[in-house]
């Protein structure tokens, strides 16, 4: 028996076990939407066979136009996932194929490829992740407000009365969290009115972005179901603290699973204070290196940019770094420290596709170690209270301050262009360049209402 029937036996067998009728047979695009056929588990055996077949042109930026072959999309068994929201599916990640071989343009594909090639070093990337998002409703004029209309406290942040309004939506989540084994350890109300944060254990990468997918999936279904919209929008209110994605990140031994990032005899000294390996600090030292372009893969749509800012807003407190900084456990950087075995990257947002995310940190930081990059001293001062030109006198960089500035500086980076892989037109990084630049000068060509109110008679 061939070690494709086995996987195929082995789903059938745990549909059954499960009672699951149907698969989502799933892959996301440069935008990190997730794309699904709906199979039935009668034809199991031509889907684990052949895989799904899509229009790649009209799922997204997946490199193809209207002329290109299709895509079939080839299951992973091991992402196999019963939904307990929706108990008789289940769900899994695929990696996109065209004319037989893996597309570079899926986002997917890009991450399995950079974490084969750090395995090939005997590394392992793994991460856990801190997905905000907001519960809103849509007015009939269009805008939006809190779902909780009783949620309009200044300082919202771990309010136990709001949390209670909404232990419905809370406690299911959770449950389905560890129905399907991912170990769900934290539930919190976040720093914006109607902002929300649910934690499960940290896995390898690529196990956590699939899992990130299914996480966004399921919220906005439990969301929808009540009546309301969840988003994972960077700014959806201007007034409200933004949603981000930190990722708390550390590398292992691909054969004996041992912690590398932790300082000591094992890891060599800590020469910063903070509990850290030298590998650590040095891949530290590449983010910060390439912050400036790295910012556009995990900060990747025009309204990420709003998120930005410097100083703490009017809720109290801010998640978004405005400075390529790192340091301990303070919130102002790009960069913290919470534990000796960890780094906290807070530079994502709640729009980064997680796949192209992580082989950005992993091609940043593997930069950092093979050119033995230090980080400098780390940063102990209140960035948001400083002012820029004291910021610069430290030689910590400014990030960029929209997409376009931050596509340019893509742009021009190689070790993101590496890391990112190449397709038969060239880096994937001139691709999701193009892309992102397009889609800055589409929404640039807007005339917003704000622009009415300032302009129209003012000349």
């Amino acid at each position: 028996m061939s070690d494709g029937t086995d996987a195929t036996e082995e789903i059938r067998s745990r549909a059954e076990a499960d009672g699951v009728e149907f698969i989502y047979a799933m892959f996301v695009e440069m935008h990190g939407k997730p794309c699904a056929k709906l199979v039935p588990v009668s034809a199991l055996d031509g889907l684990m066979s052949d895989g799904a077949g899509f229009a790649g042109f009209a799922a997204g930026p997946m490199g193809q136009d209207p002329s290109s072959p299709d895509i079939l999309a080839l299951p992973d068994p091991a992402s196999y996932t019963q939904l307990p929201w929706q108990p008789n599916v289940a769900a899994m990640q695929c990696d996109p194929t065209v004319e037989g071989e893996l597309w570079p343009y899926a986002p997917r594909v890009i991450l399995r490829r950079a974490l084969e090639a750090a395995a090939e070093r005997n590394l392992v990337l793994k991460s856990g992740v801190e997905a905000e998002y907001s519960l809103v409703v849509r007015n009939e004029d269009g805008s939006l407000s809190v779902a909780d209309d009783r949620d309009n406290m200044t300082l919202p942040c771990y309010d136990a009365k709001g949390l209670t309004r909404m232990l419905p939506h809370l406690t299911a989540v959770s449950r389905n969290l560890d129905a399907m084994g991912w170990g769900n350890y934290a539930n919190d109300h976040e720093d914006a009115n109607g902002q929300y944060e649910q934690n499960w254990l940290y896995s390898d990468a690529l196990t956590t972005a699939d899992r990130l997918i299914l996480f966004r999936l399921m919220v906005h279904t439990l969301a929808q179901r009540d009546g309301r919209y969840a988003t994972f929008m960077p700014k959806p209110f201007a007034d409200k603290t933004g949603n981000g994605l930190h990722a708390h990140t550390s590398l292992w031994t691909a054969d004996t699973d041992e912690p590398l990032f932790i300082g000591g005899s094992a890891g060599g000294p800590d020469t910063k204070g903070l509990g850290l390996s030298d590998m650590a600090y040095k891949f530290v030292g590449g983010l910060l290196r390439h912050a400036r372009s790295l910012v556009a893969v995990v900060c990747p749509i025009v309204n990420s940019y709003k998120r930005m800012g410097v100083g703490a807003p009017t809720s109290g407190a801010t998640w978004a770094p405005a400075y390529a900084a790192y340091g301990g456990n303070n919130r102002t950087q790009m960069i913290r420290i919470p534990e000796p075995d960890r780094i906290e990257i807070r530079l994502g947002d709640g729009a980064a596709n997680p796949y192209l995310m992580f082989a950005a940190y992993l091609a940043c930081g593997l930069d950092g170690i093979d050119n033995d990059i230090d980080p400098g001293d780390p940063n102990v001062d209140n960035l948001h209270a400083m002012s820029a030109e004291e910021v610069a006198a430290k030689g910590i960089a400014v990030l960029p301050p929209t997409l376009l500035h931050a596509a340019e500086e893509l742009a021009g980076n190689e070790v993101l262009g590496a890391g990112l892989g190449d397709t038969a037109e060239g880096p994937y990084r001139d691709y999701f360049v193009k892309t992102k630049k397009d889609e800055f000068l589409a929404h640039h060509s807007v005339v917003t209402s704000g622009e009415v109110d300032q302009y129209l008679t003012l000349f």
